[in-house]
């Protein structure tokens, strides 16, 4: 089982995430890629790191939106693995032509 992170650490390892943020003992980031393609394909390069990783997001698509939603469930909160994760999926997309909205 991982350790929880402390909050103030959870929220230094979010800042250079900008898609990213905390809900309760959960991370969430939407993505609004260019076009429904690139959104499946983000899908297929989360599932990619995940399966890599052996953890697992909460996905959601809808058209070109993609919401991700990370915890680690054994360990009761937010924990290195999550944002890991998500700096691996906010690469990939960024790779695939997400650009912040400002």
């Amino acid at each position: 089982m991982s350790d929880l992170l402390p909050a103030p650490e959870v929220d230094a390892r979010l800042r250079p995430l900008p898609a990213w943020q905390r809900a309760g003992d959960t991370i969430v980031a939407t993505y609004a890629m260019p076009s429904f393609p690139h959104a499946i394909a983000l899908v297929a390069a989360a599932a990619a790191a995940a399966e890599a990783a052996d953890h697992h997001p909460d996905m959601d698509i809808r058209w070109r939106r993609v919401t991700f939603t990370l915890t680690t469930h054994d360990a009761g909160g937010l924990t290195a693995r999550d944002l890991d994760l998500a700096a691996a999926i906010d690469a990939a997309a960024t790779g695939l032509g997400w650009q912040q909205e400002a």
